[in-house]
């Protein structure tokens, strides 16, 4: 539980508020070097925030879990190491240029169903409402 309690406060403070600050910084100075490490950080981050999410619920329980993710999540941002470059540039920047063309027509064919299904939604809701606004006039008709 105190492992737990430390792993989320170190990733919480040095996995997002010191990254948050240091890409408001670069992009206060438009310093395009800074700019791109952060960038690179904010995309391996995101791919880290999805696989702990499954693994807090999978393999927490592995011994040295939360102090591998502390280590990791300095790794990631150590300026000696560049952990987030590294994964960035040798995994994810291959892997993405390779689908990229692929992950695009799937974005946008979710937004389209995405808009044809709230739509959908609203159109049940409307009709859900309708109905059970003529109900309760016909029953207060009915009562009175």
């Amino acid at each position: 539980m105190v492992s737990w309690m430390i792993s989320r406060a170190v990733v919480l403070l040095f996995g997002m508020l010191y990254p948050a600050y240091y890409s408001y910084k670069a992009v206060k100075t438009k310093n395009v070097k800074e700019y791109v490490r952060w960038m690179m950080y904010w995309i391996v981050f995101a791919l880290y925030t999805v696989i702990e999410t499954v693994a807090d619920q999978t393999v927490a329980w592995f011994p040295l879990y939360y102090e591998l993710k502390i280590a990791f999540v300095i790794w990631l941002l150590s300026p000696y190491t560049k952990g987030a470059s590294l994964i960035y540039r040798k995994f994810l920047h291959p892997l993405l240029s390779s689908k990229e063309r692929e992950i695009d027509d799937y974005i946008v064919q979710a937004k389209e169903r995405g808009y044809e299904t709230m739509v959908n939604f609203g159109r049940q809701g409307l009709n859900l409402a309708a109905t059970a606004a003529v109900t309760a006039a016909v029953k207060v008709m009915e009562f009175h």
